[in-house]
């Protein structure tokens, strides 16, 4: 596509730029997508020819300015970003769709604000909750938009989250496999990560956790 040329992709999403960029991880093909009705922008970072492509290797990635930017310890996002774009780059196919959907949906300064309940007892569920939200306010069909558009049949989905697999497939992308995408918890990120296994049922590792399991 020429410089400043854009494209429909359906009613949700328009391919407005694409570029190849070089990173520490290898040239990745970055795509930008603007969201009808909203500032966002979002991207897909692409490896190969996925056009057409079947199990292909994907992750869907939310946005996290804290732990991306900041490189917080509280959560294991930007661990979980570097280690996907590091698959597609070894596989030489693949694409990491980053959207801008910061603190599972509710924003920055509210992600923040659910911090700060968390500082005083409360764990990320409860935090979003107090905050007048649902545990995760995320939404996938942009990324299945995405998807569509550049081409991709069905994938192989770098995730821990049984709902994203689900969310996924309401959309039409059809998920042939799910590939484990843990990386080690830190300190400050384990009690977090347990929640997320405990009251969120995501696959991770317990034993990685240093979770029990008990015998019924």
């Amino acid at each position: 596509m020429s410089e400043g040329a854009q494209r429909a992709c359906g009613a949700l999403v328009t391919r407005y730029a694409e570029a190849d960029v070089p990173t520490e991880l290898g040239w990745f093909r970055v795509v930008v997508y603007r969201q009808a009705g909203s500032p966002f922008e979002h991207v897909a970072i692409v490896t190969g020819d996925v056009a057409g492509g079947e199990d292909v290797l994907v992750r869907v990635h939310s946005e996290c300015f804290t732990g991306e930017v900041l490189r917080s310890l509280k959560c294991d996002c930007r661990a979980q970003l570097d280690l996907a774009l590091q698959r597609v780059g070894e596989a030489g196919r693949g694409a990491v769709v980053y959207l801008r959907q910061e603190g599972r949906g509710i924003g920055l300064g509210n992600k923040i604000r659910a911090y700060a309940l968390q500082h005083h007892g409360a764990d990320t569920v409860d935090a979003n909750t107090m905050l007048g939200f649902r545990p995760d306010e995320r939404r996938y069909d942009v990324a299945a938009a995405i998807l569509r558009d550049m081409g991709i049949r069905s994938v192989a989905l770098m995730t821990n989250n049984p709902d994203k697999i689900s969310a996924l497939e309401a959309e039409g992308i059809a998920v042939r496999r799910r590939v484990s995408h843990t990386v080690e918890p830190s300190a400050y990120s384990r009690d977090y990560l347990v929640t997320k296994v405990v009251r969120m049922g995501h696959l991770i590792d317990g034993a990685k956790l240093g979770l029990v399991a008990t015998r019924s």
